[in-house]
């Protein structure tokens, strides 16, 4: 699982339905991002809004469903 923002992919090592618990970000403001889910031969994507964006240290991200 990663969250892409802006080109950048950042590993999530938790989901739930309105956060994700990442590795390694860097500051992001709010916007957009894209989760992205591989499993075995499965691929999904879907947008999803950062609403509070990340702060660089922060492991748990909140998010908003995009319209």
């Amino acid at each position: 699982m990663s969250l892409l923002i802006n080109g950048k992919s950042i590993n999530i090592t938790h989901m739930a339905s309105d956060f994700v618990f990442v590795q390694g970000a860097g500051d992001h403001p709010p916007g957009k991002a894209t989760i992205i889910l591989e499993v075995d031969e499965s691929h999904r994507e879907w947008e999803v809004l950062l609403p509070d964006g990340i702060s660089k240290g922060c492991e748990r991200v909140h998010l908003a469903v995009a319209n």
